[in-house]
């Protein structure tokens, strides 16, 4: 069984039940670990019948590194790095390991120097044009195959409702339920295409809460008419489609379950609600067991993962103490229970490895070519007035930009073409920045925020924030915003303004803002949710 994987039948016969429970285990693996960790890990696979691993950038990344006191320490060779763990990996297992990582927007969320294609705030904003989105999903599936990775715990299909919302907000396609179920359905088509499996998280919804489950419980209190009708609806239509497997989120939903346990250890939505009532009969993951919303709560190590199991739960993901778990599990489960799990879990290896080993990775397009016509039909125009529009770039305008992407294309280009001096603004500069503003009516600003989550202003110092609200109150100003269009929601945007959403700094992106600047197109997208004070054209 080293080299191939058997058929469930024979499976299920060949293996004992410590085995069988051992396949419903998947530890993080860490790209950046040293060879001690390797290591360790290695002997946990190799002794515990592991079934699957989930890989992670480093112990210092954000997925274990909630308080953010680590440094993360930038690896150029994290994707070669990646090629040789997937290899040593699998030899220390004795069966065939299920590879799977979190590549939302590609292999770029964990891992240097690979694609990166645009958050799905950014897809959300194309209207139609489900075939951008297959190629998405098919290009990250192709990236992921020619890795080694099997699974991609994606897509995101939560409805980002809320605009403080720290954790899903840019991961997500968007406010509305029919737009966020139509993309991400044509990204799912995609990757399926290619053969890598997806799974839709975080049920039942984690759009609609400011807490961030990495650090605390997020209490969502919705009726179950209401969740039924809004943030369950892609979930349920996912599972019409014959989705490979859902994701439960660390959440507490009293009126899904009284109790107020987090939605991962919870009878109730796993099995009551997801399992029986909306019939999915595909593999459950957990979100990361690692998080603070449940592991703060279980202290016993491997009750977490054995009470996740009892509510439901096939797969567990970034799970601490499988050892524990494993013998938790065996204790206190019936050998039908294991079973079931088990027999999931095998049939979506069996689509991995045996229905799937036929297909060749190969990509029809370059990452570029596909992010440039994405760029151009996601940029969204949010004009309050056009003639001011028109005015400013036939006349005299100074050219600034805020925050420092790793190239500023969009500001040079414009100094190029229209010999307008570009400005780079910072709190050293801002006093100088001020005067040049008093003797200039029209402003051109380059918007490259520092950070992509709200916490913080999104990174924005005080004194620069207030300089673009006094900038916007007192001149006319054109902006161009390379980042989550939330951050108009803290510019102090009037009926008036002007804004351009280009929503990734990425060098096409920029060079496609360039073109729109020059009137060579007209913006297609449309805002994916609603933002204060911005008029919709």
């Amino acid at each position: 069984m080293n080299d191939l994987l058997s058929k469930y039948e024979e499976a299920k016969n060949q293996l004992t039940l410590k085995q069988k429970v051992g396949q419903l285990f998947m530890p993080a693996a860490f790209i950046n670990d040293s060879e001690e960790e390797v290591q360790k890990l290695e002997y946990l696979i190799n002794t515990l019948n592991i079934g699957a691993i989930c890989f992670f950038h480093s112990r210092a990344s954000a997925a274990t590194n909630f308080e953010g006191k680590k440094k993360v320490v930038h690896n150029e060779k994290s994707y070669d790095r990646l090629l040789q763990l997937i290899e040593r990996y699998q030899k220390a297992a004795n069966i065939p390991l299920l590879i799977a990582i979190d590549a939302e927007w590609g292999l770029a969320m964990r891992i240097e120097n690979t694609p990166q294609y645009p958050y799905a705030i950014t897809l959300g904003a194309i209207q139609e044009q489900h075939n951008l989105l297959f190629d998405v999903g098919k290009h990250i599936g192709l990236d992921c195959l020619n890795a080694g990775v099997h699974w991609n715990l994606s897509p995101v299909v939560d409805i980002n409702s809320n605009p403080e919302n720290p954790v899903i907000g840019y991961r997500s396609f968007g406010d509305e339920k029919d737009s966020v179920t139509s993309k991400s359905l044509a990204y799912i088509q995609g990757m399926s295409s290619v053969g890598v499996l997806n799974s839709v998280k975080h049920f039942p919804g984690h759009g609609d809460t400011a807490t961030d489950s990495h650090l605390g419980l997020p209490v969502i209190d919705k009726s179950k008419e209401v969740l039924m009708e809004n943030e369950l609806f892609p979930f349920i239509k996912h599972i019409q489609e014959g989705v490979d497997s859902v994701m439960v989120g660390h959440l507490s939903i009293p009126s899904l379950d009284k109790s107020g346990n987090p939605s991962t250890t919870s009878y109730p939505i796993i099995t009551e609600l997801l399992r029986n009532e909306l019939g999915f009969d595909g593999v459950i993951i957990s979100d990361a067991l690692n998080m603070h919303a449940v592991s703060k709560q279980y202290t016993v190590k491997g009750t977490l993962e054995s009470a996740a199991f009892k509510a439901g739960m096939d797969m567990m993901c970034f799970t601490e103490y499988p050892t524990e778990g494993i013998a938790e599990i065996l204790k206190s489960a019936t050998a039908e229970r294991i079973e079931e799990s088990f027999r999931r879990v095998w049939q979506l290896k069996e689509k991995a490895f045996l229905e799937h080993s036929s297909k060749q990775a190969s990509n029809p397009m370059v990452p570029e070519e596909l992010n440039r016509k994405l760029a151009r039909f996601a940029l969204t125009e949010c004009y309050g007035d056009t003639n001011t529009v028109q005015t400013l770039k036939a006349g005299q305008f100074l050219n600034l930009s805020i925050g420092s992407p790793a190239e500023n294309l969009f500001s040079k280009s414009i100094e190029n073409a229209f010999g307008r001096q570009h400005l780079h603004v910072k709190s050293e500069n801002l006093s100088e920045i001020k005067q040049l503003v008093a003797s200039n009516e029209n402003v051109v600003l380059a918007l490259f925020p520092p950070a992509v989550k709200p916490k913080g202003a999104f990174g924005f110092e005080a004194s620069i924030l207030e300089f673009i609200r006094e900038l916007i109150s007192q001149k006319n100003v054109l902006i161009y915003l390379f980042g989550n269009p939330y951050v108009s929601n803290i510019l102090g945007l009037e009926v008036n303004s002007n804004l351009v959403i280009v929503y990734q700094d990425f060098k096409v992106f920029q060079e496609e803002a360039f073109e729109h600047f020059q009137g060579k197109f007209e913006a297609k997208g449309k805002l994916p949710i609603q933002v204060k004070s911005a008029s919709q054209h």
